[in-house]
């Protein structure tokens, strides 16, 4: 594998993904100046806050704007707090001040501050402050930055300035015990320039990055298997796949599907590595995100390609396919516990390796089949995968109306499967068999799905759940055939010794 083809596929993995999230940031944002858009705020709900005290205040640390020296400039920020007593015929006084004239003017009185706020549900956290003496009341005072009282919705708006600050909610005469709806807004006029900065960049990043992910994978893919690219500069082609099945096709009983992965079982594995074995495949995680990020840009591109020619590019296909390989050979260490041996770095065959993920290129495509076989042809199994390799999780109310729930997630029963394996090797040393076969056979019908909606064959994946270390029909009957088509069928890969 050449360093240089796939330092361009990760420098060009890298920029995207930075793009993506720049991207996701500058839409967001984007967004939100569209709401905001005529004054309007982004408000949080209204929530009820009750106090039993003489005020009701925000901790220093809640509310902490530091920007310097003054204010900001007009509208670069704004924050707007409504407050509505109940029931609404009282009146009801808010205000924002600086924390030490709040701190000085409820020095000894008994109030309440709010130090935690949690949504879903929603509830406030309270702590009480003692004191015996009776404050004056808060619309006599001279210090607020920004106050409103009376009945009904009061509402103030304050822009942000340093320092440290505290909301005050009372009774508008200064009387003790108290409930309020009270809502927070905000509005910035940088929302609109920052994000269109954002998109912005994230479109020069998207215009560097996807050229060189797509020369450096295909590259990387006439690197892997230069046969695909002779074959089809010599003859403008590759012969007809063998796996298609036609009445005259004298190879029509080999493989149920042309994807085919192995995994042969390590006699004698380590009782306790699988302890640590995901993070040991912490490097290999952080390349295959850049690697996978490649593999999605050039299949949308092979897609085109496929609409327009019914071939798919022959190094974006055997990139495609070393990506999976790659993958498959760190699951098979790290999830399915088939091995101790270390995956190596590279996209290629490694014989000696037992783990492997092969495809056959496919001669011809079918044009149309692009547009629907990754998405609505393939549901019933995307199904069926998503409730074999996911997880789930559940949501339980312990009594009705008290707010409180009790959330549970269930691991998925591949991964149920797996800590069942690493168990057994933890107090027996082995793995068992049938287990195994299972576990392997699962992640082979992920693959041959993930073959499918990736665009690699036509060719519609079997519902079955073809167990152990090699596909159910692993040769062809007549070998003559495959020859005949004018090319030979591939080898299967050497078992490990001791497999």
């Amino acid at each position: 594998m050449r360093a240089g083809p796939l330092v361009m596929v990760l420098l060009g993995a890298l920029l995207v993904s930075i793009a993506g999230g720049l991207a996701f940031g500058g839409l967001l944002i984007s967004a939100l100046a569209g709401v905001q858009r005529d004054g309007q705020f982004l408000n949080t709900s209204t929530e009820r806050f009750a106090y039993d005290s003489y005020a009701l205040t925000t901790q220093p640390r809640d509310i902490q704007l530091d920007a310097g020296d003054g204010a900001l400039p007009a509208g670069i920020a704004t924050i707007q707090l409504k407050a509505t007593s109940i029931p609404s015929t009282n009146a009801v006084f808010i205000g924002v001040a600086r924390q030490a004239d709040v701190d000085a003017y409820l020095s000894s009185v008994r109030h309440t501050e709010l130090t935690d706020v949690r949504t879903d549900p929603f509830r406030a956290v309270y702590r009480d402050v003692p004191g015996s003496s009776v404050p004056a009341p808060p619309t006599e005072q001279t210090f607020w930055t920004a106050s409103a009282s009376g009945t009904g919705t009061q509402v103030i708006s304050v822009d942000v300035r340093s320092g440290s600050w505290a909301v005050v909610v009372m009774n508008a005469d200064g009387s003790p015990t108290g409930a309020v709806a009270l809502q927070a807004g905000f509005r910035s006029s940088l929302f609109a320039p920052v994000g269109l900065t954002l998109l912005t960049v994230a479109g020069l990043l998207t215009l560097v990055g996807i050229p060189l992910m797509l020369i450096g994978a295909n590259l990387l893919g006439k690197g892997l298997d230069p046969s695909l690219t002779a074959d089809v500069d010599r003859r403008g082609g590759l012969p007809e796949n063998p796996h298609r099945s036609s009445s005259d096709d004298p190879t029509r009983d080999v493989l149920a599907y042309p994807a085919r992965l192995t995994g042969y079982l390590q006699p004698r594995l380590s009782r306790w590595l699988w302890l640590v074995k995901w993070f040991l495949v912490i490097p290999h995680l952080v390349v295959l995100w850049l690697l996978w990020t490649a593999c999605f840009v050039s299949t949308i591109a092979a897609g085109f390609v496929i609409l327009f020619t019914g071939r798919y590019p022959a190094g974006l296909f055997a990139f495609s396919v070393g990506v999976f390989r790659w993958t498959w050979r760190v699951q098979f260490y790290a999830a399915a516990f088939g091995t101790d041996l270390y995956p190596p770095f590279t996209l290629a065959r490694v014989p000696d390796y037992p783990a492997d993920f092969d495809v056959p290129f496919p001669a011809r495509l079918h044009r149309g089949l692009v547009l629907v076989k990754w998405w609505l042809l393939a549901l019933p199994h995307l199904i069926i995968v998503a409730a074999l390799t996911g997880a789930w999780s559940t949501s339980v109310v312990v009594l009705p109306g008290s707010g409180d729930v009790i959330r549970t997630t269930a691991p998925s029963l591949l991964g149920l499967l797996a800590f069942i394996a690493g168990f057994a090797l933890l107090f027996t040393a082995r793995y068992p068999k049938p287990l195994f076969a299972l576990v392997v056979g699962i992640h082979r019908w992920t693959y041959r799905v993930a073959a499918y909606v990736f665009l690699l064959r036509d060719e519609y994946p079997p519902f079955r759940l073809d167990q152990g270390p090699e596909d159910a029909e692993f040769r062809p009957r007549d070998t003559a055939g495959w020859a005949a088509a004018g090319r030979p069928f591939p080898p299967a890969p050497p078992r490990p010794p001791g497999s």
